[in-house]
């Protein structure tokens, strides 16, 4: 299989997520995906501070997610004994022009030996969010009347991603 060629293929895919304010709500942050709805924390513009989860909480959820569905994932591909992955996520700012940084924590339960837990935290490490993160993203910024122009493009699958993790395969003793 060639992961570059299928790597190029999802770049061209498109998921959104529309954050809009709620004047029924006193104007907070709802967060749409899908079907879900859920209210986004943070400064509100007027000295106060609306409940929900940050935008640094849900990016350190976001990478927290991937990296324990990768494993998961990868457990599951290979027949590991995994019973329980748990994924804590720390977002530290750089101080004095240093880069951000992310500190994750992975837990893995489960008769696994010292190769089959290498493996697992491998997928971990090649979560495609974390890839992202690691290497960076170009965002290009639009102003239009809609959220959306890209209706007519094939939505991006996560579990087309996961799909593709380049982790070798191993075959577990």
């Amino acid at each position: 299989m060639n992961h570059s060629k299928d790597r190029d293929l999802i770049v061209t895919k498109i998921r959104e997520v529309v954050v809009a304010t709620d004047p029924t709500n006193h104007g907070a942050l709802i967060c749409h995906v899908g079907e879900a709805r859920f209210a986004v924390g943070g400064p509100d513009g007027i000295g106060h501070n609306s409940s929900g989860p940050n935008p640094y909480d849900l990016l350190s959820a976001s990478l927290a997610a991937c990296s324990a569905m990768s494993v998961r994932f990868q457990a599951q591909r290979q027949k590991l004994p995994l019973e329980r992955v748990k994924v804590g996520v720390s977002f530290h700012h750089g101080s004095r022009g240093e880069k951000d940084s992310f500190e994750r924590t992975v837990v893995l339960e489960g008769d696994l030996d010292a190769r089959q837990r290498t493996f697992l935290m491998e997928a971990a490490n090649l979560c495609p969010v974390g890839q992202i993160l690691g290497t960076g993203a170009d965002i290009t910024t639009r102003l239009d009347v809609t959220t959306s122009g890209h209706q007519e493009s094939p939505q991006a699958s996560y579990e087309d991603d996961v799909a593709l993790l380049p982790v070798p395969n191993i075959t577990p003793d």
